[in-house]
C-alpha cells in the first residue's frame, strides 16, 4: 500500500486560501458525515473536508495533493455500495455538492450540460418539462448525485429498454489527478477520432479523475406506461419468464425481480399492508411497458399474459392508477434500505445474461446452504442484474468474516461460468476489490493498473479502490 503523508497545519491554510474558510470542514459532525457512505456500516474519517465550487479550485487542490503526497477522495451524494467514497487512507475528501447547476438544456440538439452535484431525479424532472427523457433511474435517485452515476456507470429499472448511463454522455469536463483541465470528447452523437476517453472515464470510480461537467443526450418523453405485477410460485420459474418475455418480442420499460421477502419486507418499510401475498407465493416480476400509442401498451401487454400463462403464476395485478404504479415502484425502490434496516447484511451486485437467472440464482440458494447463510435477492431481471442481500441473521460472527467471503467468491465464480461478471452498477469500490482475480486474468489487471498509473502517477486520486 502507498504511504502518504499526514495533512499538518500549513496544509489546512492552504485550502483555506483556494476555496474559503467555511468551506473546509474538520470538526467531527463533518466527519461522521463525510466519512461513511450506504455500503454496510463502514466508516472512515478523513482529515479534512473540502466543498470547492469551480474546476479551477479543484485544479489547485490535486496539485497540492500532489505535491504534499496527500491522499485525496471524491464524494458525491454518498448513496454509493460499494465503498467508492470512502476516505479509507485519510487525507482530502472533496465533496462535489456544489457543484449542483444544470448549466443548459439545449432543445434543438436533444442535449443538456450539467455539473456533476445535481440530483439525478432533480436533472430527470427537468427535462421533462421541456418533454424530454433521461432515462437512467437508479433507486436512489430522489437523493445521488449525476457524478456519482457517471463514477459507477449506474443503471436502474429503465436500463432494460434504454440503456446505462454511457449510453447517454457525449463529453465530459474532467480534471486530472495532476490538476490539468481536459474535455474528452465532443458534443456529437458519433466521433470516431482518437481513443474514447469519455467512455474510459465512466465507471471508473473516481480513480482516474474528477469529472466538473457532463453533456449528456436525451431522447423524447414517452407518454404513457402500463405496470404489471405478476406473482409467482417459483422463483427460479419467475427468472424463467423473464428471457421468454424478450423472446415474443417485448421489450418492457423495466422488468424487476423481488423475492418474497424483498416485496414484503419493502412494503412494511412504507408502512404499506395493501398488497396481499399468499403463503405459497414465491416472487414477483414487476412489468412496466412504456410509449406514445396506448392501443400498442395494452397489445404489449397481451403478449406478455399469453407468455406468463406458460408459467405457474397466480392472478395478475394490474395497475389502476399512477398512485398505484407510483406505490409498486417505491416498494421496489426501498428494498435495499428495508434490508439494511432489518439486519447487518451484505450487497452483491452480481449479472449474467438473463437466460442465465434461474441457474445463478439456485445456485446462490445451494452456496446459502453449504456455508450457512440466508439471501434475499431482487434486482434488474431484464438486465440479468440481481442483487443479492446476504443477512447475517444468526450467522456466528467468525462465520461471517471468515466462512461468507468464501461463499461470495464462489457467487462470484458461478457469475463468470455463466458468462456474466461480479458487479451489474454499484462497482467494485473498496468492498469488492479483492474478488477482481476472478473476471480478470494478470494480464487484464495489470493493464488496467497501467491506466491508472498514467492518469495518476502518484497514487493520490481515491486509493485503495478497484485494485488491492
Amino acid at each position: 500500500m502507498t504511504s502518504f503523508n499526514s495533512i499538518e497545519e500549513s496544509i489546512i491554510q492552504e485550502l483555506i486560501k483556494i476555496v474559503g474558510k467555511q468551506y473546509v470542514l474538520f470538526d467531527k459532525i463533518a466527519f461522521e458525515k463525510y466519512g461513511r457512505d450506504e455500503t454496510e456500516d463502514l466508516i472512515f474519517y478523513p482529515e479534512v473536508v473540502v466543498l470547492p465550487r469551480n474546476p479551477e479550485e479543484i485544479s489547485v487542490i490535486l496539485k497540492l495533493c500532489n505535491k504534499e503526497n496527500i491522499p485525496l477522495t471524491p464524494r458525491g451524494g454518498g448513496t454509493g455500495l460499494s465503498g467508492g467514497a470512502l476516505p479509507v487512507n485519510k487525507g482530502v475528501l472533496l465533496s462535489m455538492e456544489r457543484f449542483n447547476s444544470i448549466l443548459e438544456i439545449d432543445e434543438r440538439n436533444l442535449q443538456a450540460t450539467i455539473e456533476p452535484g445535481v440530483i439525478t431525479q432533480v436533472f430527470q424532472e427537468a427535462v421533462q418539462e421541456k418533454g424530454l427523457f433521461y432515462p437512467p433511474d437508479p433507486a436512489s435517485k430522489g437523493s445521488c448525485f449525476i457524478g456519482g452515476n457517471l463514477a459507477e456507470n449506474s443503471g436502474g429499472p429503465k436500463a432494460v429498454k434504454y440503456g446505462v448511463t454511457n449510453d447517454y454522455v457525449l463529453n465530459l469536463e474532467v480534471v486530472l489527478p495532476t490538476g490539468e483541465i481536459i474535455w474528452t470528447g465532443a458534443n456529437t452523437l458519433k466521433n470516431s477520432t482518437g481513443y474514447n476517453l469519455t467512455q474510459l472515464l465512466i465507471g471508473s470510480e473516481g480513480t482516474l479523475g474528477i469529472i466538473t461537467k457532463a453533456v449528456f443526450r436525451l431522447i423524447p418523453l414517452p407518454k404513457n406506461d402500463l405496470l404489471l405485477l405478476v406473482p409467482f410460485f417459483s422463483s427460479e420459474e419467475a427468472c424463467e419468464a423473464v428471457s421468454a418475455i424478450f423472446r415474443a418480442g417485448i421489450t418492457p420499460s423495466g422488468m424487476e425481480f423481488m423475492e418474497r421477502d424483498a416485496l414484503i419486507w419493502g412494503a412494511e418499510y412504507i408502512g404499506d399492508n395493501s398488497i396481499v401475498i399468499p403463503e405459497n407465493i414465491q416472487a414477483h416480476l414487476l412489468i412496466e411497458v412504456d410509449g406514445n400509442d396506448m392501443e400498442v401498451l395494452y397489445k404489449e401487454c397481451e403478449t406478455i399474459y399469453e407468455v406468463l400463462e406458460n408459467f405457474k403464476c397466480d392472478e395478475i395485478l394490474f395497475a389502476e392508477d399512477a398512485a398505484q404504479k407510483d406505490k409498486l415502484w417505491k416498494i421496489r425502490r426501498v428494498v435495499g434500505e428495508a434490508v439494511k434496516a432489518r439486519s447487518i447484511y451484505k450487497e452483491e451486485d452480481t449479472v449474467v445474461p438473463r437466460a442465465e437467472l434461474p441457474i445463478l440464482l439456485k445456485g446462490v440458494k445451494e452456496i446459502g446452504e453449504k456455508y450457512g447463510f440466508k439471501s434475499v435477492c431482487y434486482g434488474h431481471a431484464g438486465d440479468g442484474n440481481l442483487h443479492i442481500n446476504i443477512i447475517k441473521d444468526n450467522m456466528s460472527d467468525a462465520d461471517w468474516n471468515d466462512e461468507l467471503p468464501k461463499g461470495i467468491r464462489e457467487i462470484f465464480k458461478l457469475c463468470i461460468d455463466l458468462k456474466g461478471t461480479i458487479s451489474g452498477e454499484h462497482g467494485i469500490g473498496y468492498v469488492q476489490k479483492s474478488y477482481m482475480d476472478i473476471p480478470f486474468s494478470n494480464v487484464e489487471l495489470e493493464l488496467q493498473k497501467n491506466i491508472k498509473r498514467l492518469f495518476d502517477p502518484n497514487g493520490i486520486m481515491n486509493p485503495s479502490k478497484v485494485f488491492i
